[in-house]
């Protein structure tokens, strides 16, 4: 059997820590150096991976296979320049990020130094490493970078069950919006859902309880059987009357959400002509 392959992390936060205790479970790679903006952070996120050297500074890193820099995304360019005025990189070095936002193009002064370079983003909320642990198998992950690099992280994800999706690195950004639209925004969505059943006197707590079933419904309906055949509500029954109603008094009420309102109602009329399209 071949020897593992040496990791070290750069930013070793809840996705760093997530995919690393993955790794060493799977006996994928070996861990080796942590680097963290401070010594106590880098000893929590060792203890949570359960492998590691946890080094002080750049300057304390070691030459490794791969580096994973997982700091937040504004530090991600900073770290790889940093990195890169280290002697650790070499032409068969691997760097790789975990921006759902940034291409591997940002990686530019790792690939100077004759390293490939690679995005893998797991499409997963890490609020809660232990959990993401617990049931990571079947992730998908939007991959783009280095064809050299992609092989050989390909057999590090694939060995903790994930599921590589090639993007554009062109389309990053387009690429992350969908993500925001999908999470960020459809949490913000609800949250005008909960104040307007406010202002019709139903307390949050109790909103909240009778969302539950018609949010989950909608969600699983969308993703078994599509936007499209999920689609239910008056715009789908082409029910004009009712829709300038809700518009109007809901604008009346708060012109910020009535905007939505409209033009969510717009977006919601095409995908119901899409359906009877087809």
């Amino acid at each position: 059997m071949s020897k593992p392959k040496t990791l070290s992390i750069i930013g070793c936060g809840k996705v760093g820590q997530t995919l690393a205790r993955l790794w060493v479970q799977h006996h994928t790679v070996r861990i080796q150096d942590i680097l963290n903006t401070s010594s106590q952070s880098g000893t929590h996120a060792a203890a949570f991976v359960g492998a590691g050297h946890v080094a002080s500074d750049y300057a304390d890193l070691h030459a490794a296979d791969i580096f994973l820099i997982a700091a937040p995304d504004d530090s991600i360019i900073n770290c790889c320049e940093a990195l890169a005025r280290t002697n650790c990189l070499t032409a068969n070095s691997i760097v790789f990020h975990c921006s759902g936002a940034l291409s591997s193009s940002v990686l530019h002064s790792a690939s100077e130094r004759g390293a490939a370079v690679a995005s893998i983003h797991p499409i997963r909320s890490f609020a809660a490493p232990a959990k993401v642990v617990a049931d990571f198998a079947g992730t998908y992950c939007g991959v783009e970078g280095d064809q050299r690099a992609i092989e050989v992280l390909s057999a590090a994800f694939t060995a903790i069950g994930a599921e590589f999706v090639p993007i554009n690195r062109d389309a990053k950004v387009l690429y992350h919006a969908a993500a925001v639209f999908a999470s960020n925004y459809l949490v913000t969505l609800l949250d005008t859902a909960v104040q307007t059943y406010g202002k019709a006197g139903i307390p949050e707590d109790t909103a909240l309880k009778m969302m539950a079933a018609l949010v989950r419904e909608t969600s699983e309906n969308v993703l078994q059987l599509g936007p499209e055949q999920a689609l239910t509500g008056p715009i789908a029954r082409n029910d004009v009357a009712t829709v300038l109603t809700q518009y109007r008094t809901v604008n009346m009420w708060n012109r910020r959400y009535g905007a939505l309102y409209k033009q969510l109602g717009k977006l919601t009329a095409h995908l119901a002509h899409r359906r009877k399209s087809k």
